[in-house]
């Protein structure tokens, strides 16, 4: 499955042929969100479509743009320009195709959504304590993030069967993944819903003290609405999110805040996505997951027994147990990396295939993971030579 862009805002040049587990790297506004944030808008539209009519959103069936600045952002149509080419598993995509949506579907249709999308600006989404309306806030905004919210909110209220305790959760976590987040992230806390205000916030729970959640850690505040989505997907079914509807999986930067063990337990959570069947992407600034993925093709090769042994090693996972069970089969999966700044110049962005992560290779967006690892091997160069 291949998105193909071709001068699409920053981005200058991407083909992005996506693997079970794809990871998308590089600098700053070098294109990363936007090309997931298009895969949704391709893969979605039409769910897009519906929901903005459902909130009365005005869709024009003649300008394409006003649809655009709706779903990217005020000002952003400008994004599409007279040059763009985009095309999805050799299907051309215009914005053309978005006003053939609105005219074909009928304003009572309700569509299936296939991404399940996890902003950067996640934390915007409980920034209170509680999730917010998709429409509290405004178009300057990203729809990603507002439907992100919404996603959290119907959850909250009717998926989660009206718990006190919010974490840990018995049923939706497995219980080596379970400890794990509770030593790295809340260290013996627990998250738990106050219901003594006008509505009912999160609050952490610890050595007696019910502290809200603009007072936790910027890596606990971080993490708590991924944690919320992960709940989304895995877990018992619930009837207001049908997980069996998503076949995406988009997680923007999920080591935001977080040590990295703490980073090392979402990981966990990614690889059970996957397991679970859906396609995950992460765009990402940390090197600790590409040093997963380092480890995971230098361990590919071997026998499916010592594979699962190396893998539980590497996360502190005993063999005996069912979190064991995340790497059953998991070298057959193909993972890809991407680093989104090849050539980064007033030209444009190109992104590049790095997915061999080869230290020996003449190509140093390959050799030095998009740069991640860079400063860590000219750090040693020079250790070994001033240090003799």
């Amino acid at each position: 499955m291949e998105l193909k862009i071709r001068n699409f805002g920053p981005i200058k040049k991407a083909d992005i042929d996506f693997g079970h587990l794809t990871f998308l790297i590089g600098p700053q506004a070098s294109g990363k969100s936007l090309s997931l944030e298009l895969l949704k808008l391709i893969i979605d539209k039409q769910h897009i479509i519906s929901t903005l009519r459902n909130y009365n959103y005005i869709l024009s069936k003649t300008d394409a743009r006003n649809i655009l600045e709706w779903y990217f952002g005020e000002g952003l149509s400008a994004l599409f320009k007279e040059e763009t080419q985009i095309s999805w598993t050799d299907n051309l995509f215009t914005p053309q195709d978005l006003l053939k949506t609105i005219s074909r579907q009928k304003a009572s249709e309700v569509q299936k959504e296939s991404v399940f999308y996890v902003p950067a600006q996640r934390i915007l989404s409980i920034s209170d304590g509680r999730p917010k309306n998709f429409m509290e806030y405004d178009v300057s905004n990203p729809y990603v993030l507002r439907r992100f919210s919404e996603t959290l909110r119907i959850f909250m209220q009717g998926g989660l069967g009206n718990p006190d305790t919010i974490f840990p959760m018995r049923n939706r976590l497995k219980g080596s993944i379970r400890k794990s987040i509770k030593d790295t992230i809340f260290h013996d806390g627990k998250v738990v819903l106050d219901k003594t205000g006008e509505q009912r916030k999160m609050k952490l729970e610890i050595d007696e003290m019910r502290i809200p959640f603009m007072a936790w850690s910027a890596g606990q505040k971080e993490f708590m609405p991924l944690l919320l989505a992960i709940y989304c997907l895995s877990g018992p079914p619930t009837q207001v999110i049908n997980k069996s509807d998503y076949q995406w999986v988009i997680i923007e930067e999920p080591e935001m805040g977080l040590h990295p063990r703490a980073i090392q337990s979402v990981l966990l959570e990614i690889i059970e996505l996957v397991q679970s069947g859906y396609r995950v992407v992460v765009s990402t600034h940390s090197v600790t997951f590409l040093e997963f993925v380092w480890a995971f093709k230098n361990l590919q090769s071997l026998s499916d027994e010592d594979f699962k042994a190396a893998m539980c090693e590497i996360f502190d996972i005993r063999t005996s147990t069912t979190a064991a069970n995340l790497f059953d089969r998991l070298k057959e999966k193909t993972i890809k990396t991407f680093y989104s700044a090849e050539q980064f110049s007033e030209n444009g962005v190109t992104f590049a295939d790095i997915s061999s992560l080869d230290a020996f290779s003449e190509n140093t967006n390959i050799s030095e993971w998009g740069g991640l690892s860079s400063f860590a091997g000219k750090s040693s160069d020079i250790v070994s030579r001033y240090g003799k």
